[in-house]
C-alpha cells in the first residue's frame, strides 16, 4: 500500500508527523505545521529531559549567572499543550527507513508517519583522550552549561580556564569567563582566529578583543594533551602544547566545531555527506524533510548553486518553517529554500552580527570605521566574483540591516558602496 505523500504529495492535514529533534528546528517545525492547518498527530523525540530551549545565551548569560536556565526554554508548557504535541523527552531516534516512514527509538519503538523531520542537530568535537576528565568541558546543551558554571564557582576567584578554540563558541565562553574573573587563555590551532568563518583581516581584527579584555589569546598553538594531576594542591589539570609548554588549569572548555548527529541514520536510505543531503526545498526524500545543523542543502541564491551547511541560529529557525511548510505543499509543489544567512555573538560587550554567508578567500571592504579602531566598531563587506556575499558589523546593527535587499538582489560591490561610501 502506497502511503500518503510517497509520490511528493502534500502531506494529509490529519495524518501523523514525527518531529526528531526538541531543539528549535524541531520546535519552529512543530508551530508551522499547526500554523497552517495541520490537525493529525505530532510526535517530538528528544534524546535530552528539558524542554525546547535557547542555546545562544548558554555561553553568555546563562554561564554568567545573569539569567536563571529557565530563561532560555524557547516556549511555555502551556504553549505546547496548545500545540497538541506527544513530547517524548529522554528518548533517542535509533533508526529511520525513510521510504516507509518508521521512526525506531531506543526503546524500540516503532512510530509510524506521512511525514518526519529530521532535527537532531549537532555535538561537540572533543580532544581525543579527554572524555573522562570531568573538568573538560563543553557547550552545547543547558547540562553542560550548567556543569561548567558549577566548576568555575567551584575553583573560585581566579579559576584558570584554558579554552581550546577561538571560534565564536570559545570566544564567547573566554568573554564570559573573563567577565567572571576568571584568568582566561584561549589557544586557536590556526594563525587567525575565525579565518574560516570571516576570513583573516576580519579574524585578527576580531580577535583583538581578547587582548583588550586582559585574555591572552595563543595563535598557531595546537595542544597535545590534557592531563589531570593527582597532587593535592595546585591546578587539577594541565594542558601540554605541541611545543612542549604547559598551562595549569581549573577548567579547560574545548570549542573545536561540531559533528552533526547522522549516526542513526545510517542505513535509513538517506544520503550522509557531512551532514544530510537534501534539495533545495530541504527533502532529503519523499515525505522527508531536515532543519538545523545537520541539514545540507542545495542552495540555489543569485544564480550560484551550493551543497552547503550552515550552522546557525536563525538559520535552523527558519529551516524548521519551511521544513514544515515544505510538507504540507509536497515535494513537488514545495518552495526553495533561499536565505540571507545571519548570525551574530556577543563578546566583551561588543556585538558582531553577520548578514549572508562569507568565504575566507572573500575580498574584504570596510566601509565604516577600521578594522584596528580603538571602539572596535566597523562595518565591512565581502565581495566574491565581483558581487556582494556578506556583510558584517561590530556595533553597527541599523547599518548591517541596510545590505539584506542587496544580498537577496545578488547586488554588485559598487552598488553596496553606495549605501556607505567606503572609507579612505
Amino acid at each position: 500500500m502506497t502511503r500518503a505523500g510517497a509520490s511528493g504529495g502534500p502531506l494529509p492535514r490529519d495524518g501523523a508527523v514525527v518531529i526528531v529533534g526538541a531543539a528549535l528546528g524541531g520546535l519552529r517545525a512543530a508551530q508551522a505545521l499547526r500554523e497552517g492547518g495541520f490537525t493529525g498527530s505530532l510526535i517530538m523525540v528528544g534524546d535530552e529531559v528539558h524542554h525546547p530551549y535557547d542555546r545562544p545565551p548558554l555561553s553568555k548569560q546563562v554561564l554568567a549567572g545573569t539569567w536563571p536556565p529557565e530563561r532560555a526554554a524557547l516556549v511555555d508548557r502551556q504553549r505546547l499543550g496548545e500545540l497538541g504535541i506527544d513530547l517524548r523527552l529522554g528518548q533517542r531516534a535509533g533508526a529511520l527507513d525513510a521510504e516507509a516512514r518508521r521512526v525506531t527509538l531506543d526503546d524500540g519503538t516503532v512510530l509510524g508517519a506521512d511525514g518526519v523531520v529530521v532535527a537532531t542537530g549537532a555535538r561537540p568535537r572533543r580532544l581525543r583522550g579527554t572524555e573522562a576528565l570531568h573538568g573538560v568541558a563543553v557547550v552545547r546543551t543547558l547540562d553542560d552549561c550548567e556543569h561548567l558554571r558549577r566548576r568555575i564557582l567551584e575553583a573560585g576567584p581566579g579559576c584558570r580556564v584554558v579554552v581550546v578554540g577561538a571560534g565564536f563558541i570559545g570566544s564567547e565562553v573566554a568573554a564570559t569567563c573573563a567577565g567572571l574573573g576568571c584568568d582566561v587563555t584561549v589557544l586557536e590551532a590556526l594563525p587567525t582566529p575565525l579565518e574560516p568563518a570571516v576570513g583573516e583581516l576580519v579574524g585578527a581584527a576580531l580577535g583583538a578583543l581578547h587582548a583588550r579584555h586582559g585574555v591572552d589569546l595563543r595563535t598557531s598553538a595546537s595542544v597535545a594533551a590534557v592531563h589531570e594531576r593527582a597532587a593535592p594542591s595546585g591546578a587539577p589539570y594541565e594542558v601540554e602544547l605541541a611545543d612542549g609548554e604547559v598551562l595549569p588549569a581549573d577548567v579547560v572548555v574545548v570549542g573545536i566545531g561540531v559533528v552533526p548527529n547522522t549516526e542513526w541514520l545510517e542505513g535509513s536510505g538517506l544520503d550522509i555527506a557531512d551532514g544530510v543531503v537534501c534539495d533545495e526545498a530541504l527533502f532529503a526524500a519523499d515525505g522527508v524533510v531536515c532543519a538545523g545543523d545537520l541539514c545540507r542543502w542545495t542552495w540555489r541564491h543569485a544564480g550560484d548553486v551550493q551543497s552547503i551547511r550552515i550552522e546557525h541560529w536563525e538559520l535552523a529557525s527558519q529551516m524548521g518553517t519551511a521544513a514544515a511548510r515544505g510538507l504540507l505543499a509536497g515535494r513537488a509543489e514545495a518552495e526553495p529554500f533561499d536565505p540571507v544567512p545571519y548570525f551574530w555573538s556577543e563578546q566583551y560587550g561588543v556585538r558582531i552580527q553577520v548578514l549572508g554567508h562569507p568565504e575566507r578567500t572573500d575580498e574584504v571592504v570596510v566601509l565604516d570605521g577600521a578594522l584596528d579602531a580603538e571602539d572596535g566598531r566597523f562595518v565591512a563587506v565581502y565581495a566574491r566574483d565581483g558581487r556582494l556575499s556578506a556583510a558584517l558589523a561590530v556595533s553597527r546593527p541599523r547599518q548591517l540591516m541596510a545590505f539584506r535587499p542587496l544580498l537577496v538582489a545578488g547586488a554588485s560591490v559598487a552598488e553596496a558602496m553606495e549605501v556607505l561610501p567606503a572609507k579612505g
